[in-house]
């Protein structure tokens, strides 16, 4: 069965409209989903849609509400939902051009392929998708989607495009209220030489199929085991992770790394340089620096 388009409509550059399909890019990895049961029967918990006082009610008598005080509610209907005018609705409008190196990953939220509706829009859609790859730019836009309008970028994927769907900036914390008490240092030379040999060791392409979710496939073992009535053995939990806290530690870890199965073998120098004893700072050597 063919997939079904997320969003049809067109994206617009100037006087020039495309129109075009979207659909998700993504989709639900194998997680295991659970129940709540009630113990003594085995039986599954059920939710019923309920009013104080009057007990569960169908749902079909359900519409939205807007508290906009403590129990007082505007009350609004699907068609009066959906009748609210957007031209995002239909249209998504290019407005600016961007480096994509400009917007911070964070913002990134979720990927769409486009691709054009029909057979008279791929000329189109063909231009605005080389021209975006010419001049290394995304575009920028908003779009309404299942009830809300998103900010959206648009850039080349292959022989069409993906869209992804952008944070705005009141949805994203500010990193500086989370990192203002990592101290402001700079590290040894010693180590960054180890730390960047170690991250050039373990250096290589990426590839989505190299992983997986090892959580699923244990849980995954556990339930098979349960069904077989196996005994199960909870392993004590240690407790946090304590870590070393000064140079000397950090540097034997370092080594002792660089000493472990990678992809490349650590560059001659590096070698050396993990071969050499560490120096220890002092406070006259840390000023000069």
């Amino acid at each position: 069965m063919a997939a079904r388009p997320y969003w049809r409509g067109q994206i617009r550059l100037a006087l020039v409209s495309i129109p075009v399909e979207i659909f998700s890019a993504t989709k639900s990895g194998a997680a295991i989903a659970f129940h709540q049961i009630y113990e003594p029967t085995g039986q599954r918990i059920k939710y019923e849609k309920t009013v104080p006082g009057i007990g569960p009610v169908d749902v079909d008598k359900i519409i939205r509400g807007f508290e906009y005080e403590k129990g007082e509610y505007v009350l609004l209907e699907e068609k009066e939902i959906e009748g609210v005018k957007l031209e995002s609705k239909k249209t998504l409008e290019l407005t600016q051009f961007v480096d994509s190196k400009d917007i911070d990953a964070i913002y990134f939220e979720k990927p769409y392929y486009v691709v054009p509706a029909d057979d008279l829009a791929e000329e189109a859609f063909i231009v605005l998708r080389e021209a975006l790859r010419r001049a290394h730019k995304i575009g920028l836009g908003q779009l309404v989607m299942r009830g809300r309008e998103y900010v959206v970028s648009l850039k080349p994927c292959g022989r069409g495009m993906v869209m992804e769907t952008l944070r705005y900036a009141d949805e994203v914390h500010k990193a500086a209220g989370y990192f203002r008490d990592i101290p402001d240092t700079t590290p040894d030379e010693d180590l960054l030489d180890l730390a960047n040999t170690l991250i050039d060791k373990k250096s290589g392409k990426f590839d989505a199929s190299d992983f997986h979710d090892r959580y699923v496939d244990a849980l995954r073992d556990l339930i098979e085991r349960k069904k077989k009535g196996k005994t199960i053995t909870i392993d004590k939990d240690d407790g946090p992770v304590k870590g070393g806290s000064n140079v000397i530690d950090l540097m034997a870890a370092l080594k002792k790394s660089l000493d472990g199965p990678g992809k490349k073998p650590a560059p001659a120098a590096a070698q050396a340089s993990a071969k050499a004893p560490a120096k220890k700072r002092t406070a006259k050597t840390a000023k000069a620096r």
